[in-house]
């Protein structure tokens, strides 16, 4: 939509350890019609495609959330479950969505879109039935096999992996209290990849081959304490994980592990933590990084470990928050203007 003057741009310190200059770039901003204006609402991407297609939700006047497609050219199309009271697009791929809605007693359940309109939904085995409870389907392969994760009667978290015939099973990595699935978790090789926690509040990462496998994992310099560990965001098609740890002083720090099992971690900035959100194929990362107020900054990381820095232009102190990376490296999210409302934005290289 426009392309903005980069001396807009904040400058900010990086570690000796990951080179870091300022961006470049353009930056395109956009609102999904029907986005509110006020706190709380607005325009919240979630994941962008090769062919430059993003899909998201947005926040209307009335705090009702919709889901939205925009096409590499701007064209937005909503997407509402029938009779849902809300509903939220997380994934994209082959022309198929995947998500989940409320319905009308406030339960979770879990849908696909297909290419001709039609929903289909399902409800994960074991998955509650009360308010706030129920199924999240949050992120699909090129197969049509979909991950998420559930809510059972005791608002326990599960993981779950539907495959394209509707068949669900259903998991927990060993000594799991809670799972927590994102909104990239399965690559093209079925592998899905869960963050869980404890007993004892610890963060842990896994991953679940498509043969049922399911092999947990950890970043060496991470914290052992409550609220502490290792935090995987997204796995990529050559089963690379992004994602954080906190270590013993409840500091964030960027991690990625490759589908060998070798982890490299790095930081941004110096002072608060860093967050990344998702890597292409060619290992390039984005995510967040924090300063010493706390205010979420852009970056994208290259595979050499050359890391820019960005804003998109109109951030309050809620921040840029980029979640996805396309394989042409535009990396897409969102970011908090000064009225707390939500927009999207997408940077290119």
């Amino acid at each position: 939509m426009r392309r903005l003057n980069f001396a807009m741009f904040v400058a900010l310190g990086c570690l000796a350890s990951a080179p870091c200059m300022r961006a470049q770039g353009g930056i395109t901003t956009f609102d999904a019609p029907g986005a509110g204006a006020g706190p709380r609402q607005g325009t919240l991407p979630q994941q962008i495609t090769a062919a430059g297609t993003i899909v998201g939700n947005y926040v209307d006047t009335n705090y009702v959330t919709h889901g939205f497609v925009r096409t590499a050219q701007g064209e937005f199309t909503t997407i509402d479950v029938p009779g849902a009271r809300r509903t939220q697009a997380l994934g994209m791929t082959q022309a198929r969505i995947v998500g989940f809605y409320r319905d009308t007693n406030r339960v979770r359940r879990g849908y696909v879109l297909g290419p001709d309109g039609k929903f289909v939904t399902f409800d994960a085995p074991g998955a509650g039935t009360s308010p706030g409870q129920g199924t999240l389907a949050a992120a699909i392969n090129a197969a049509g096999t979909v991950s998420g994760m559930y809510f059972d009667a005791n608002f326990v978290t599960h993981g779950f992996v539907r495959a394209a015939d509707g068949t669900i099973a259903t998991f927990d990595p060993p000594g799991s209290v809670s799972v927590i699935a994102d909104t990239l978790g399965i690559n093209s090789a079925g592998t899905v990849v869960e963050q869980y926690v404890d007993a004892n509040s610890l963060g842990h990462g896994a991953l679940r081959a498509a043969d049922g496998t399911i092999t947990t994992f950890d970043v060496p310099q991470a914290g052992t304490g409550p609220g502490q560990g290792t935090f995987p965001e997204a796995i990529n098609v050559v089963g690379m994980v992004s994602g954080n740890y906190v270590d013993s002083n409840s500091v964030n720090h960027g991690f990625l592990r490759a589908a060998d099992g070798r982890i490299t971690t790095f930081d941004v900035l110096q002072a608060a933590g860093t967050i990344p959100a998702g890597s292409n194929p060619s290992g390039a990362t984005t995510g967040q990084c924090f300063d010493s107020n706390f205010v979420s900054h852009g970056f994208v990381r290259a595979a050499d470990g050359t890391i820019v820095t960005f804003d998109a232009p109109g951030a309050g102190t809620g921040g840029t928050n980029p979640i996805s990376i396309s394989p042409s490296g535009a990396a897409m999210g969102s970011y908090v203007d000064s009225n707390f409302t939500f927009h999207g934005f997408v940077r290119t290289p």
